[in-house]
């Protein structure tokens, strides 16, 4: 029981990760320091998709599902959980480089409305 709670607990974390990678930018608006803790972690996550990587999260909730006896599942978070809504033909390099840029694009854009917003007279 202990290891599919400590499984569904990765899952959470991982879609509230996710979250926060795409739409993180705009708690800067609200806290000056996000930034430091916002642009690694969507760095991060851009990365992961632009070098077709699988997340460690992804990993780790594999094995706690593992230990539960339950099945795991190949390939990523947004593959097994993400993909299957939004794109249910499956992920292919096109779709993840897209993914990769849709994360860029929304923090670029967030980060250069906040300098705007900052950097106008009150």
């Amino acid at each position: 029981m202990f290891y599919r709670v400590a499984a569904d607990a990765v899952l959470l974390l991982h879609l509230g990760f996710i979250v926060f990678v795409c739409f993180g930018a705009f708690l800067a608006v609200w806290r000056r320091w996000m930034p430091v803790v916002h642009v690694p972690c969507a760095a991060w996550g851009a990365w992961v998709e632009i070098a077709g990587a699988t997340c460690p999260l992804t990993h780790l909730e594999n094995r706690c599902r593992g230990l539960a006896g339950q099945a795991g599942y190949e390939g990523g978070f947004i593959e097994h959980y993400l993909l299957p809504v939004i794109y249910p033909a499956g992920l292919t390099r096109e779709v993840q480089l897209v993914l990769a840029g849709v994360v860029v694009a929304i923090n670029v854009a967030a980060y250069a409305w906040i300098v705007r917003r900052r950097s106008r007279p009150a």
